[in-house]
């Protein structure tokens, strides 16, 4: 019997010994060996040959099913498995009905065989990263129902062999690369349930069949390039409840009867997303709003329709509306704001051309986008249901005491309007308030303390408007506000914490910059525990910094610049710091390690007694004795203040000499000379006046000048000539004039001329030169002569060639717009040392006796401007540029622009395509007149803004600005402007003609590409080189690199994102 029982316990081991391993196992341990990282162990720690079960299949490995004695499923999802797999060792699971590894890290490719995957029902390796193409055995697929390869790097085409997959019910291929028109075979997956196929490139059109599909509830194809018009027999005929086509190139069709975008929508649609395409029409034509009167959501935002708005009466269903960003005029519908039958909650209009007075909202809207039109009057009386209201960007005007009775709103963004008055004390009401944006408005007064008891609010932005006072200090240590703007203000006093106070905040974000704050640098700050960025900049902040700056451990940003603090920077700030300015303080001692890993731009200019150790000391930046020396500066007092009596009597003396030889001269001159007999050239350029060195320039000495602006050459020179002396500009009613490619000046040919120079010595004042690179006298300057090479708001531009043949350009500064002495000079010091191949050097300037002599000094670079080469007119110098010229030049200003921003940290201000000089015969392009701003009045500095935008240069928040200030942003703005002209040969001040009528350069661009007519921007002198496709496809690299640089501020690039990026081109 024992014998029997032994007998039958071999039998059994050896037959379960003949199943192991089974073809199941060994497929399942080959794509194990695949994997390289299983951070939870699911996989590796549970797979193993130890733990089968003896019908041969794992049914207790994780992540498998079994179906009797077979593999039915591997379901390993979202587990971050890392892994290379080989998916054709899983066609030996014959039984495998259900293979789902998604949301992992798993690279691969859907094998040649895939179509031995007999039995497989659901397929689904979505949010990996699988790539390859679709392999044609893919429709030998005949049982799958379910196929997901979302979120991948799928490439390719679909392959006409789908129509096989006879079964599918869900089909998501979205989020990889397909590319290519959607084959027509998707026409025959008549069992199709919904189709994803958003976020790739496929082009072309819809293919017909879809809208037969009786079951077919979800269309995505959302991001893709589909163009032609937009299939309106698919709308009007499919059982579709979802249908996406956003983000293509679909346009109106141009039988479509009576101006209308789309003759109907089926019954069955409930989300309709046209939105991001090029439809054009209007709402109204036909059966208006009817057509929608199913719907629950619609949005038809960024598209090309135009019209006013429908009243949208028999829309019951209708939740969300999104129309913004079209071409919609004007008034905003009352049964929008005010219908009781509506049940709309979300409603956007936003980025239209919508005008008129919002008296109330009364109806059931929560979301209401109204920004970015040009509504006035003043802010509504009621706001209804709103919890999110934005008007910003518009034209409301009065005060804010309307809001009184805004009592639900969480959201509200009133910023950028014509909003005056006092922020008002009785707003307690806000109690749900969360965020609120006032900034670039004209309210005044102090900031009522109220507004610090709101109990919700997480950001609040006051900046750029006119608020003084002290700072309300109770703001920073609210428990809720984590950002907290109030930039660009006249906030007055000190930063004072009581000293027993103790506060929790939450505060992540204080911009307290270019305000007029002072005293200490607030201990209370210690407090701030999590702050992250803290701006001071462009105070009146002094004293030492304290070692409770140490204690704001969370700092990320700090900026301190432009304020008057003394002593050591603290030793141990926080190392999370990425960005840190200290500039033009006092500060000394040595630069802490941790902090020595910034530029010097974030320590310099100014602190001049602030080192670096082990380091050489930087020119300009840092001190030249040490306090051994200190008994030599009273002893180099004496000397300086006798120098100077000698001088002055010396000059007086001088003077005299001078005076007497003049009279002589005077007396002697023959009278041709006596008269200045103005001597006419006649260019040899019958369009007239051609460039700086073409014939007919203006020559004359920089006495003249003098002599000129100071009028005491009437006698000898007519107002006619004067004038045209003075700025190349005649009132003559008979003179031709002609356009200047250097200087977008008007000048006559027949009043340039030659003044005799007779006075050698006008200039009276003083020169000032920023490095030892060049040495004359003020009476060398006065006997040079000066070509007048262009005009601009803030003074005239010379060439003034020297005795030795050296020759400088010389800018003549308008009466009026330049700063103080002291403060000129403080803010001309710092441009010194300023040295790269893409930027013109400053060489000096010149400081008069009188208000109108002021002069700067800088290097004259040949042969010209970027204007006097790029634009199609009369005088344009040699042959158009190349379009490898053209981006060899985009390139060196970006890389010009990119050493100012960041190794000196200060914004170019006036850029446009007349200070861009080209330099020598390979056309280096180097930027010039850069940082003027610093050295002219405030009125100046507006004047400088509204010549850009007169120019077509200026940035639309510099527009919106009531105090503008150029930056760094502005900056990339007009770059991007630049861009475009050096893509299409165009000038940015010129109106360009459309179907549309006459708009700018940037409006015509963006236009053309939201068409999908892009190519037609390009200069058409750079057709021949667009059949070479590395040229062609440069150029639309650089377009669209030009279309960012024109974006809104807060989404515009910075400059080196900028310059790395046509680099790389």
């Amino acid at each position: 019997m024992k014998l029997l029982r032994i007998l039958l316990l071999s039998h059994f081991l050896l037959s379960a010994m003949g199943q192991l391993p089974s073809q199941d196992i060994l497929a399942l341990l080959e794509f194990k060996k695949g994997i390289k990282h299983d951070p939870t162990g699911y996989v590796l720690n549970s797979w193993n040959e130890e733990s089968i079960d003896l019908n041969g299949c794992p049914s207790s490995w994780n992540g498998i099913l079994c179906n009797g004695g077979n593999v039915a499923g591997v379901v390993l999802d979202n587990l971050s498995l890392s892994a290379d797999v080989d998916l054709s060792v899983l066609s030996n699971l014959t039984m495998l009905a259900n293979l789902s590894i998604a949301k992992n890290l798993i690279t691969g490719n859907l094998p040649s065989n895939i179509g031995d995957f007999k039995s497989l029902e659901h397929l689904d390796l979505s949010d990996n990263m699988f790539s390859s193409s679709l392999p044609v055995g893919i429709g030998k697929l005949g049982s799958l129902k379910n196929l997901s390869l979302a979120g991948n790097n799928f490439s390719g085409s679909i392959p006409d062999s789908i129509s096989g997959l006879a079964s599918i019910q869900y089909l998501d291929m979205s989020r990889n690369s397909f590319s290519g028109p959607l084959p027509s075979s998707l026409g025959k997956l008549i069992n199709l349930v919904s189709l994803n196929l958003s976020l790739n490139g496929f082009t072309k059109n819809i293919p017909k069949g879809l809208e037969l599909f009786a079951n077919l509830a979800v269309v995505d194809l959302h991001g893709n390039m589909l163009d032609g018009s937009i299939d309106a027999e698919f709308l009007l005929l499919t059982k579709a409840v979802h249908v996406d086509l956003s983000g293509n190139l679909l346009a109106t069709s141009a039988a479509s009867p009576q101006n209308k975008f789309i003759p109907g929508v089926s019954e069955t649609i409930k989300y309709l997303n046209l939105s991001q395409n090029q439809l054009r029409g209007s709402l109204v034509s036909g059966g208006g709003t009817q057509i929608f009167e199913n719907l629950s959501i619609l949005d038809l935002s960024y598209n090309q329709l135009s019209g006013e708005l429908p009243e949208f009466n028999f829309v019951y269903d209708l939740q969300v509306l999104k129309l913004s960003n079209n071409k919609f005029s004007g008034y905003v519908p009352n049964g929008l704001l005010k219908g009781d039958s509506l049940v709309l909650a979300e409603l956007d209009l936003s980025g239209n051309n919508l005008s008129g007075p919002i008296s109330m909202i009364t109806s059931s809207l929560r979301i209401l986008n109204l920004s970015s039109n040009m509504l006035s009057g003043q802010l509504p009386l009621l706001t209804g249901s709103c919890a999110v209201l934005d008007l910003s960007k518009n034209h409301f005007g009065g005060n804010l005491s309307r809001l009184a009775k805004w009592a639900n709103v969480e959201i509200l963004d009133l910023s950028q309007n014509n909003l005056t008055g006092s922020i008002p004390e009785v707003t307690s009401q806000f109690l749900r308030l969360n965020y609120l944006n006032l900034s670039h408005n004209f309210l005044s007064g102090s900031m009522p303390k109220v507004i610090a008891t709101f109990p919700k609010l997480t950001v609040l932005d006051l900046s750029f408007n006119h608020l003084d006072g002290a700072l309300l200090i109770d703001l920073l240590k609210s428990a809720t506000l984590q950002g907290l703007y109030l930039q660009s203000n006249f906030l007055v006093g000190s930063i004072k914490f009581s000293p027993s106070s103790s506060f929790e905040t939450n505060l992540r974000v204080l911009d307290l910059s270019h305000n007029q704050l002072n005293g200490y640098f607030p201990d209370g700050f210690r407090s701030l525990t999590g702050l992250e960025v803290l701006s001071l900049a462009a105070n009146d902040l002094s004293g030492s910094l304290p070692t409770s700056m140490n204690d704001m451990s969370s700092l990320t940003s700090l900026d301190i610049s432009q304020n008057h603090f003394t002593g050591a920077l603290p030793n141990n700030l926080s190392n999370s710091l990425g960005s840190f300015n200290a500039s033009y303080n006092d500060l000394s001692g040595v630069v802490p390690k941790n902090l020595q890993r910034f530029p010097l731009s974030s320590f310099y200019p100014g602190n001049s007694r602030l080192l670096f150790p082990n380091g050489p000391p930087q020119p300009g930046h840092m001190p030249t004795g040490n306090s051994k020396r200190k008994p030599i500066k009273n002893t180099v007092k004496v000397v300086v203040i006798v120098v100077c009596v000698v001088a002055v009597i010396t000059l007086i003396m001088l003077a005299i000499v001078i005076h007497y030889i003049r009279i002589s001269k005077k007396r002697h001159l023959p009278q041709h000379v006596a008269n200045k007999d103005i001597h006419r050239r006649t260019p040899s350029n019958p369009s007239g006046f051609s460039g700086g060195d073409s014939a007919g320039p203006l020559v004359v000495s920089a006495g003249d000048l003098m002599t000129s602006r100071k009028g005491s050459s009437s006698e000898v020179i007519s107002p006619d000539e004067k004038m045209a002396a003075i700025t190349g500009f005649s009132p003559s009613k008979n003179s031709h004039f002609s356009w200047s490619p250097e200087s977008g000046d008007s000048y006559t040919a027949e009043n340039l001329a030659r003044l005799d120079v007779t006075t050698p010595d006008r200039l009276a004042g003083e020169l000032h030169f920023l490095d030892d690179t060049i040495s004359l006298t003020p009476e060398e300057l006065s006997r040079a002569p000066a070509e007048v090479l262009g005009r601009s708001s803030h003074g005239t531009s010379y060439r003034a060639t020297l005795d030795n043949g050296v020759l400088l350009t010389v800018k003549w500064l308008r009466e009026g717009v330049a700063k103080q002495r002291k403060h000129f000079a403080k803010e001309a010091k710092k441009f010194a040392n300023i040295r790269h191949p893409n930027v013109v050097g400053l060489r000096g300037y010149y400081w008069g006796p009188t208000q109108h002599e002021k002069l700067i000094l800088s290097d004259y670079i040949s042969p010209g401007s970027l204007a006097s080469f790029l634009y199609d007119r009369p005088g344009r110098k040699g042959p158009p540029l190349s379009w490898t010229q053209r981006l060899k030049i985009a390139v060196d200003v970006a890389r010009g622009l990119n050493y100012l921003h960041f190794d000196r940290v200060i914004p170019h201000g006036n850029l446009k395509a007349t200070n861009i000089l080209l330099d020598g015969p390979d056309l280096n392009a180097r930027v010039a007149d850069y940082c003027l701003h610093r050295l002219m009045t405030q009125t100046g500095t507006i004047e400088q803004i509204l010549d850009a935008g007169v120019l077509g240069y200026r940035a639309p928040e510099l527009a919106a600005s009531k105090k503008p200030l150029p930056s760094f942003k502005s900056d990339v703005y007009a770059f991007g402007v630049i861009l475009l002209e050096l893509l299409t040969g165009k000038c940015a001040g010129d109106v360009v003609s459309g179907a549309d009528g006459g708009v700018d350069l940037t409006d015509w661009v963006r236009l053309r590409v939201a068409e999908g007519r892009g190519s037609e921007c390009f200069d058409a002198v750079l057709a021949p080189e667009m059949g070479n496709p590395v040229a062609e496809r440069g150029m639309e690299e650089a377009l669209a690199i030009a279309l960012r640089c024109i974006r809104n501020v807060s989404e515009r690039p910075g400059i080196k994102t900028v310059y790395e990026d046509l680099s790389s081109i």
